[in-house]
């Protein structure tokens, strides 16, 4: 039976590809061999779905094709295949049962396993996702984060060649070099020249006359790795940030994938985020509100002192000019907007109720 990839990432068939991306980091993240409670069997079957529908192509395709192989060998034909039946002028050779070989290219990704044939890995390693926490301060003014992972690193034994040190590397004697093992295969729908990738060398070609003691031959180890992450100042919140060739080291080393960072940002007991503004309240008493004062408050940037007007209004904004976020891919900075909250007093001593009396009958 065909795989169902909106299943597997948990999505349905009409969403975009933003949401496909954003299932499929969060999934990722979640069964990473390397996570608690991770699956190394989950982790491959949520990527193979992402192979196929985070690419507008391939998902399209699949959306067409996708369950024309469970009901194929009943049908007997590629029915559902009109617009590939030009593969190598194949359509004769399928009626006579001759044999040829072809190349699907990209679509080998998804339809592999029926057929039999497979590409050569394209030799990268894996990505990985990782979430940090900074503070409300940190996200205005920048910072550099060290972050923990334990993650696949070219071994320092061999080199990432898999071969103990001092030892021949040599052609691999089940492909005799070519990375390939060809096979004839007889299907209903005629003979095929099937091409595997080699399973001793997987694709290399080339085999160690003896493995790397560290790393048994795979050209990796799994390693704790402190990596620095510099955080922009101005960065939002849930925004991820990319760090290229930070991710797991390819087998016979190859290049590595990429590292992605997410960044959560801590609330503040006392400012909050409105696009690069932050918004801060300030309660001040009636009497400070009648007759004007200055008050000392806090800013990201430290302390500054601010000018009550006399005769202020509760709910009345004062803004204090570049005193906000900054802009992320870009100059100049946000305000910081403070709200005045006039506090109505609840209990008077008799002396202040007096005084307040009289104000009263002098009509203030």
């Amino acid at each position: 039976m065909a795989k169902d990839y909106y299943n597997v990432l948990g999505l349905a068939k009409n969403v975009s590809q933003d949401e496909i991306k954003r299932a499929y980091r969060k999934l990722a993240h979640k069964h990473h061999p390397d996570m608690n409670g991770g699956s190394d069997e989950k982790f491959k079957e949520i990527n193979e779905a992402y192979q196929v529908l985070g690419d507008a192509q391939k998902r399209s395709q699949y959306d067409q094709y996708g369950s024309t192989f469970e009901d194929m060998h009943t049908r007997g034909g590629f029915s559902g295949f009109e617009g590939f039946r030009d593969f190598s002028n194949s359509t004769d050779a399928f009626r006579e049962g001759r044999g040829f070989t072809f190349d699907f290219g990209d679509l080998g990704d998804i339809f592999g396993d029926v057929f039999g044939f497979s590409r050569k890995s394209t030799g990268r390693g894996n990505d990985i996702s990782i979430d940090t926490e900074i503070e409300f301060v940190e996200m205005a003014t920048g910072v550099q984060k060290e972050i923990e992972i334990l993650k696949n690193v070219k071994c320092p034994r061999c080199f990432g060649n898999g071969a103990e040190p001092g030892t021949p590397i040599k052609n691999c004697p089940d492909c005799g070099g070519s990375g390939q093992i060809r096979k004839v295969r007889r299907t209903p729908f005629g003979v095929f020249n099937q091409i595997k990738t080699c399973p001793t060398c997987q694709g290399e070609g080339k085999v160690a006359s003896k493995k790397c003691n560290q790393c048994q031959g795979r050209g990796i180890i799994k390693q704790n790795c402190k990596i620095k992450v510099n955080v922009p100042q101005g960065i939002d919140g849930e925004e991820v940030i990319r760090l290229t060739g930070q991710g797991e080291a390819g087998t016979k080393g190859v290049s590595p994938g990429d590292l992605y960072v997410r960044v959560h940002v801590k609330k503040h007991p006392q400012f909050r985020r409105k696009g690069n503004d932050v918004y801060y309240e300030l309660p001040i008493h009636f009497t400070q509100a009648v007759l004007g004062d200055k008050i000392e408050i806090p800013t990201l940037y430290g302390t500054v002192n601010l000018k009550i007007p006399s005769g202020i209004e509760s709910g009345k904004i004062i803004t204090l000019r570049g005193k906000g976020i900054p802009e992320l891919r870009g100059s100049g900075k946000g305000d910081q907007l403070i709200e005045v909250i006039v506090k109505t007093p609840k209990k008077l001593s008799r002396i202040q109720k007096r005084l307040l009396e009289e104000l009263k009958k002098k009509g203030i």
